[in-house]
């Protein structure tokens, strides 16, 4: 079958090309941005501090020109810092809703495990149904919404693991590694990195990314990709090594997510292949190893190494 590559998918790829100029030899992280933003999701970035985890969420909101907020989380937040807060009005004698930087297309939660979980729970309902309620008042947020989340190894003193709730809400976890040497050595040369942030200019536009959201739902996924999506989800659910399984949101966001890599692929249907290797950035984060599970690999990386076990024990659909 012939693939079809549509204007859209050009945008998609200018996008794609703008990132690469910023973050080098990262590629793989890149495109697993662009799957986020193009499935309506949200994206969680991890990593050690210093490898480009606030450059790669500020360069995609300067390369998409909308509302753009960052919020560095502290431990001593509130969750009317970020949501906002209600103000009586002396002159017109009533209270008057002050919004918080949550309202906004692109919200950057810099180094979200550094706060309470009282304010980081203030992000739920604004992840899940796109609105926040002070008061008792619901206050729609704009579209597109989108959490860029970045936060340090659990290990490092000084933060508070994320509920399984809240990682359930996020529909990629992915792992900002060290750079290769020769993207290490652009750096250092200043051919690469954030001393060219500001000159990035915008490619898309608000309006672009709700046209391209669209047509991504568009792409077709053959019932045996389905079911083969399920079997993958089922036997999260019934490892002995896994407390907690893929939830329900959990499968839907797969499925999206392989829409979305089908489209930067230049194609109007999923394969195999885009279900086989979206299946651990979107699982891992949202399933629990159990204590009885022994093995030599890091904590952090305990999940990840379960679920590509238990790929490869799926038969893959022809």
């Amino acid at each position: 079958m012939s693939q079809l590559v549509p204007a859209s998918v050009e945008r998609a790829t200018q996008l794609e090309s703008a990132l690469r100029t910023i973050i080098r030899g990262k590629d793989e992280v890149i495109r697993l941005a662009l799957v986020c933003i193009l499935s309506r999701g949200h994206l969680l970035i991890e990593g050690v501090p210093g490898v480009g985890k606030t450059t790669l969420a500020q360069a995609l909101a300067r390369c998409i020109d909308c509302e753009f907020q960052r919020v560095q989380f502290t431990s001593d937040m509130l969750p009317s810092d970020v949501l906002g807060i209600s103000i009586y009005s002396t002159v017109e004698q009533q209270f008057e809703f002050k919004r918080g930087p949550i309202f906004t297309n692109i919200l950057l939660a810099d180094e979200i495990n550094r706060t309470t979980p009282k304010t980081q729970s203030a992000l739920l309902e604004a992840m899940n149904e796109r609105q926040v309620t002070v008061d008792g008042h619901s206050h729609p947020l704009p579209n597109p919404f989108l959490v860029i989340a970045t936060q340090n190894p659990i290990e490092h003193h000084g933060t508070y693991p994320l509920p399984e709730s809240q990682m359930d809400r996020f529909l990629l976890r992915i792992q900002m590694g060290y750079p290769a040497n020769d993207s290490e050595r652009e750096i250092l040369r200043g051919t690469a990195g954030a001393a060219r942030l500001e000159d990035l200019s915008a490619v898309l536009k608000a309006e672009d990314v709700l046209l391209l959201q669209h047509e991504v739902s568009k792409v077709q996924v053959d019932d045996s990709l389905v079911d083969y999506a399920l079997q993958i989800v089922n036997r999260t659910r019934e490892n002995d090594h896994l407390s907690l399984g893929v939830s329900p949101r959990g499968s839907l966001m797969l499925y999206r997510a392989a829409q979305a890599m089908a489209f930067l692929e230049g194609r109007t249907f999923s394969t195999p292949d885009d279900f086989k290797q979206l299946a651990v950035p979107t699982f891992a984060h949202r399933v629990v190893v159990n204590a009885r599970y022994s093995s030599t690999v890091k904590k952090s990386e305990q999940s990840e190494q379960i679920l590509r076990d238990i790929i490869e024990s799926v038969p893959v659909p022809v």
